[in-house]
């Protein structure tokens, strides 16, 4: 069995996986800290930004290029994880056991604590073949926020007179591991639309037949919503070349109101989690939700928890020099591909928004998808692995 503990690059990602930066009480501090060590051994500038508040960190560690007034390479990953059930752990979720398989049990091993330290990691070694410098800044971000939204975080980010500074030409940000041999690499996500229907009606005793109560302004939403949900649904299972990131997915999450069992309440209301296709109008889709609100009987109000614009896709051809460098490294290291639309979010989105490519990348394969999930785990040998292509790929990337 291999002694991990040996290994400098295992063990740095380990001390960074026992920093519990946890939601939903976050404190950054540590985290900052072991960046900011990082930084001192890799001999770069680091700086640390606040675009909302003094919770809520952006760390950025600085590779100047050869050539810095060229457009700059980000390489983004996210501080914060997401809260564990640890009655449902094999393994403490912030002790980062290494088990006799190899095996790194914490939160953030996938997502993505991994990311972030195998680009530092991919830095370190071609400093020590003698990588002076390459051909572009490269602006290694740390942010948090990304696990609730990014609004203290990239969203806010993106909008500063710091950010325009960094003259940002190409992001690359995470991805989601793959069970099998292909490496997945996303290029759009969809849009993000949270929507609260709260349906106003007659109200009165429950032995009544009343006109245009909530639960019938409800019963006729759920119906359209969800006869909805099913043709999308049928598109994934009917063709193996669609992907979930590929079809639009439709979840009521939330139904609220009444006050007892034989009143009529006044007021009823749902949630809907609807995450957008890119081949969807935006404006056309709002319309057809308001017409369902219409048909259903009116008095209708909508409260939009998330409405996000939908964000351009970046360019996967000929037309985008990043992607065919990103893409060369992968054909140079003879690995297998496949690219996809983001199932989720991430703060990609927001730098697409600011007419930047992005691309979302976790060199993980042959590992099971645990984002969020009991057990979070990423294999020694796999991790190691990533950092060897980082190696690659971020060269490829900035001396574009």
């Amino acid at each position: 069995m291999t002694n991990w503990d040996t290994n400098e690059e295992i063990q740095i990602f380990r001390e960074y996986l026992r920093i519990p930066s946890v939601h939903p009480d976050i404190d950054y501090e540590p985290c900052v800290e072991f960046l900011k060590r990082q930084a001192k051994s890799l001999d770069l500038p680091v700086s640390i930004h606040y675009p909302v508040n003094d919770k809520n960190p952006i760390v950025i560690l600085t590779w100047v290029g050869e050539q810095p007034n060229l457009p700059s390479i980000v390489l983004n990953s996210h501080m914060d994880v997401v809260p564990v059930f640890e009655e449902h752990w094999t393994h403490k979720p912030f002790d980062a056991d290494i088990d006799e398989d190899g095996k790194i049990f914490a939160r953030g091993a996938q997502d993505m604590k991994c990311v972030g330290v195998q680009y530092l990691a991919a830095i370190r070694a071609l400093k020590r073949d003698g990588v002076k410098q390459l051909k572009r800044t490269i602006h290694v971000i740390f942010v948090p926020d990304e696990e609730v939204g990014g609004y203290f975080g990239m969203a806010k980010f993106v909008t500063t007179d710091e950010f325009k500074a960094l003259n940002v030409g190409f992001s690359l940000d995470e991805g989601i591991a793959s069970p099998t041999e292909e490496f997945n690499l996303y290029y759009a996500e969809r849009t993000i639309w949270q929507i609260e229907f709260i349906c106003h009606g007659q109200s009165g005793h429950g032995s009544m037949l009343f006109k245009n109560t909530p639960g019938e302004k409800i019963h006729y939403l759920v119906d359209k919503l969800m006869s909805f949900r099913k043709v999308e649904a049928a598109k994934l299972e009917n063709n193996a070349n669609v992907d979930l990131g590929d079809v639009t997915t439709v979840n009521m999450t939330l139904l609220k109101g009444g006050v007892q069992g034989n009143v009529v309440p006044p007021v009823l209301s749902v949630v809907f989690d609807i995450r957008i296709a890119n081949d969807i109008k935006l404006d056309e889709f709002e319309k057809t939700i308001n017409r369902w609100c219409e048909e259903a009987g009116g008095n209708i109000e909508l409260n939009y928890i998330h409405k996000n614009p939908q964000a351009p896709v970046t360019a996967i051809d000929d037309s985008n020099p990043y992607w065919l460098a990103f893409k060369k490294a992968i054909d140079e290291l003879n690995l297998k591909m496949k690219t996809k639309v983001f199932p989720g979010g991430t703060d990609s989105r927001y730098i697409r928004r600011q007419n930047i490519p992005a691309l979302g990348f976790s060199p993980m394969n042959n590992v099971p998808v645990l984002l969020h999930d009991h057990d979070e785990y990423v294999r020694c040998e796999t991790y190691l692995a990533g950092i060897q292509i980082y190696k690659k790929i971020i060269p490829n990337l900035a001396n574009v």
